[in-house]
């Protein structure tokens, strides 16, 4: 064994405890400099904090709870809303060490796994963005451990049924499935994987008695717990939210008219790649594989050092995940961060082959974790990076405070009474943006026009707003106004093109309409595109 992977093995505490402290104070840093404005989902969970309620239209309540907690304590700022996210991150890795090193006794793979963790885009992201894949990636997590610990019987030595199921390990799937379900609809693909690492399990006959039961049990009370909130809401709502998701998914609406199109597994593909990073993807699929291969019995060759349980959960609660999202590409439109569940059981299988191939001294195996390293410092001094604005992903989230600031000098040099003048744009990511980002963070509206439903629809419009201005706000360069909104006012400006700056430097272009006379007139798109 090499001396690196012999040190993990031996202080594995040590180690984990200083990789998750020192990536943890990173984040912190991060934040506390503002590096990056907001993402604009960010920002309407952020706005979705001063109208709490069961559930939202297109994601579930606990986003919103989390940032309102953090958000209580450090305020209104990038930083009370991002802090979720890091707090996030530090329990998710602490959930992978004690998992693997402890209840699999992999330290050496327990403490590779947090050094890729903290290395592939996609888990650097989501420990700096508060987004709902960050605490349901943590839900996940910790319900695909339980579910683990489920499958072992009582030790032999006590006095009951040596071969009997646990209870506690379901109450704990029960609770993580709900509370995930109140994250991200997608957590409902646990219980499909559950059944599946059941049935292998049941093939190798390594089932505790009661297995099944108990399961199930599990499984329908963290969904009836989970979907309750969600439930009475969308029942109070026309099950918009329901219909949201399956507009996305492509089970209803333009995306279901057409079974198999082939302009989108490249870009999925693509995605996949950049958020997991090429070689760490290989690794994914290397240790996929070989578990699938052991698990179901087609090679004897048991090299990664798995056991069945480990081997079935690992191949399970990733290969066909992923494999999933990639067929469905061919259908409808799937975007990068969904196929994010399948990076859990990913990121665990990269760090117990790469502890392998580190032990077989691999080549260029160095070279693999210089790339890590590298990553992780590009991600946090990115703005030292010189990429051009198209290729530089977080081009898109810089110039927003800018953005919030000209438009509140607008508002005061342009119109006669500034008490008067409300902020609207046509899309919830710009209408959230510019609620986070106008000094004093009013209510900001969102026009539907030809757009999809959005939760701002089920918030009143500027019903009491009759006869006051408006400060119109678009994306990028645009020209004469929509038919629509010229209907709304009695006069309206020439548009005006704003170059917005970030730390001195070019950021993202936006188009403002300076609108005078509401006339009450709100328009509404009766086709219902959700």
């Amino acid at each position: 064994m090499s001396s690196l992977s012999e040190s993990f093995s031996r202080k594995p505490v040590l180690w984990a405890v200083g990789i998750i402290f020192f990536t943890t104070f990173a984040r912190i840093w991060f934040l506390a400099t503002g590096q990056l404005n907001l993402v604009q989902d960010e920002a309407q969970y952020w706005d979705w904090t001063r109208h709490m309620q069961l559930t939202y239209y297109s994601k579930g309540p606990l986003i919103a709870v989390i940032i309102s907690t953090f958000t209580s304590i450090f305020g209104n700022t990038e930083f009370g809303v991002r802090f979720g996210s890091v707090v996030g991150s530090f329990i998710t890795q602490f959930v992978l060490f004690f998992g693997m090193a402890k209840m699999w006794k992999k330290p050496a793979a327990a403490i590779w796994t947090l050094i890729i963790y903290n290395s592939m885009p996609v888990f650097l992201a989501l420990g700096i963005m508060m987004t709902t894949d960050n605490p349901f990636i943590l839900c996940w997590s910790c319900a695909l451990f339980a579910l683990y610990d489920a499958s072992i019987p009582y030790p032999p030595g006590i006095d009951r049924d040596s071969n009997q199921s646990r209870t506690r390990p379901f109450l704990l799937i029960s609770f993580f499935l709900a509370l995930g379900i109140l994250a991200k609809y997608t957590m409902l693909g646990f219980i499909g994987l559950s059944v599946m690492y059941g049935l292998l399990l049941m093939r190798r006959e390594k089932l505790p008695k009661g297995f099944w039961f108990k399961l199930f049990a599990a499984l329908a009370a963290g969904v009836f717990l989970g979907f309750l909130p969600t439930l009475i809401w969308n029942i109070q709502n026309g099950f918009v939210g329901y219909k949201h998701v399956l507009y996305l998914i492509g089970a209803s609406g333009k995306e279901a008219s057409q079974l198999i199109r082939f302009d989108r597994f490249l870009p999925f593909l693509g995605e996949q790649i950049g958020m997991a990073s090429p070689w760490w993807m290989v690794f994914m699929f290397i240790g996929g594989i070989t578990a699938l291969r052991f698990i179901l019995g087609s090679r004897n060759d048991n090299r990664l050092g798995l056991n069945n349980r480990q081997s079935a959960l690992l191949a399970v609660f990733f290969l066909p995940v992923w494999a999933f999202f990639f067929v469905w590409s061919f259908h409808a439109k799937v975007l990068g961060n969904w196929a994010v569940i399948s990076y859990v059981g990913g990121v665990m299988l990269a760090g117990i082959a790469f502890e392998h191939f580190w032990t077989a001294r691999g080549r260029f195996r160095s070279l693999w974790v210089f790339l890590s390293v590298l990553i992780f410092l590009i991600l946090h001094f990115q703005n030292l990076v010189p990429l051009p604005d198209n290729l530089n992903p977080t081009h898109r989230l810089k110039g927003w405070t800018d953005l919030g600031q000209q438009v509140a000098e607008l508002e005061k040099s342009q119109f006669k009474d500034p008490d008067k003048v409300f902020v609207m744009s046509e899309l919830y990511d710009m209408t959230a943006a510019l609620a986070f980002y106008v000094p004093g963070q009013p209510r900001t509206y969102c026009a539907w026009i030809d757009r999809r439903m959005n939760q701002y629809d089920l918030w009143p419009g500027p019903v009491d707003k009759t006869g006051w201005d408006c400060v119109y706000v678009l994306k990028n360069f645009k020209g004469e106004p929509d038919r629509e909104l010229v209907k709304m006012f009695k006069r309206i400006s020439p548009p005006i093109h704003i170059q917005t700056t970030f730390r001195g430097k070019p950021a993202r272009k936006f188009t403002i309409y300076l609108c005078y006379g509401y006339n009450g007139y709100w328009p509404k798109d009766h086709k219902l595109r959700f």
